[in-house]
């Protein structure tokens, strides 16, 4: 097989990626090596920045999005149970943002790429890279018992945390930063009416996060110890504890429900630089992984493949190689500024094991300012709905 660019990875920066690559004539293979339907049972993210949502839209994939997603003008955030306030991201900055839930984002994506004929093939294992540093790299892997080869020009990382394609860069080429959280998240679904807006909370018990997938659906979120099991927490025990974390006239309007999800996530903060290496450049969780807190993850997957496509684009439209060049330093950009906003949020909103009586008075007191002063609030929203793409 050959191709001009072979994607690893079917998951939303694979699949935008083909997407936006087959909207400029380049085309491209997608290894997968989970069926479709495990791709689908992921349970992830669903805030979007206006970025996102603008490069969704022009895409052509927006047509779901704008009728069922929900937009919001900001968050809000309370704090000890006993205050909220709001940050309106809209009035500081006249660009919302919107919730909408990754799984359906995947469903039009892989509606999208059957509808173009788009390849991609499921079930694709032991994927080895070769020959990225040469003129010819290729991707080995085995599909339905039998060792297969796709040839290739480039090769797109967009396998995840855990996929081969980092683990191709040579050693001494990758620099790793990481910084892994003493807590983790669970999280759970359910047919409920959500809070109005997302709405952050902190208490000394511990995090707490209210989002919505849409009118009659929500997912809630409480910090929990990283030794705990999705088994210590039926719904009995989650409902009281995840209301006891919000003032009270918040807690009045949270509704209860039977879970239809649940899962406890650690949480963790990596960036790998550089985010490419001859022709092989990574995307999305392959290069970087931040805490949910910030609500980045997805929509630094979507940065990434809009910069990634653009370069690919004006190599073979123009002959004209900067931008590929140039692709790992102008990716990472966004990708520090939105680590440094997971990691202000989660220092912020979530209680530390080993925080002494000083680190908490000075947490509740970062609260107070931040609800007084219009300024911080500005600041916070504009990193939280999202900063504008490089042009």
């Amino acid at each position: 097989m050959k191709t001009q660019v072979a994607i690893i990875g079917a998951g939303p920066a694979g699949l935008l990626l083909s997407q936006l690559l087959h909207l400029q004539g380049i085309r491209s293979v997608v290894l997968e090596r989970q069926t479709r339907a495990y791709v689908l049972s992921r349970i992830r993210a669903g805030v979007l920045e206006s970025t996102s949502v603008d490069v969704l839209r022009a895409a052509g994939l927006a047509g779901r999005m704008d009728r069922d997603g929900h937009p919001h003008d900001g968050m809000r955030i309370a704090w000890a149970g006993r205050d909220s306030f709001y940050v309106d991201a809209g009035r500081l900055l006249g660009r919302p943002f919107m919730t909408y839930g990754q799984t359906q984002i995947q469903e039009d994506l892989f509606a999208a790429a059957d509808a173009r004929g788009q390849a991609v093939l499921h079930g694709a294992a032991d994927l080895t890279l070769h020959d990225i540093d040469g003129a010819s790299p290729r991707v080995d892997f085995t599909l339905d018992g039998q060792r297969r080869r796709l040839d290739c020009d480039y090769i797109a990382g967009c396998d995840g945390f855990h996929g081969p394609s980092r683990k191709a860069m040579p050693a001494g080429v990758l620099r790793e930063y990481e910084k892994v959280y003493p807590f983790g998240w669970l999280g759970i679904m359910a047919r409920v009416r959500p809070l109005e807006d997302v709405t952050y909370a902190y208490h000394p018990r511990g995090f707490a996060l209210a989002s919505r997938r849409s009118d009659q659906l929500g997912r809630f979120y409480i910090q929990v110890p990283l030794s705990d099991r999705v088994e210590d927490w039926p719904d009995e025990r989650f409902w009281p504890e995840f209301k006891a974390r919000f003032p009270a006239e918040l807690a009045a309007q949270i509704e209860e429900g039977p879970s239809i999800e649940k899962s406890i996530a650690p949480l963790r903060s990596f960036v790998a630089e550089p985010m490419s290496h001859g022709r092989l450049f990574l995307a999305g969780d392959a290069a970087h992984i931040v805490p949910p807190t910030g609500a980045k993850g997805l929509n630094l997957a979507v940065s990434d493949v809009h910069y990634l496509s653009r370069a690919l684009a004006a190599h073979y439209r123009d002959g004209r190689d900067e931008l590929l060049r140039g692709y790992s330093d102008t990716a990472l950009r966004r990708v520090w500024s939105s680590v440094r906003t997971s990691w202000y949020l989660t220092n912020l909103l979530h209680s530390y094991p080993a925080s002494t009586e000083f680190d908490r008075r000075a947490q509740e007191h970062e609260l107070t300012y931040l609800q007084s002063s219009p300024r911080a609030q500005a600041a916070l929203a504009e990193q939280y709905a999202g900063l504008p793409l490089e042009g």
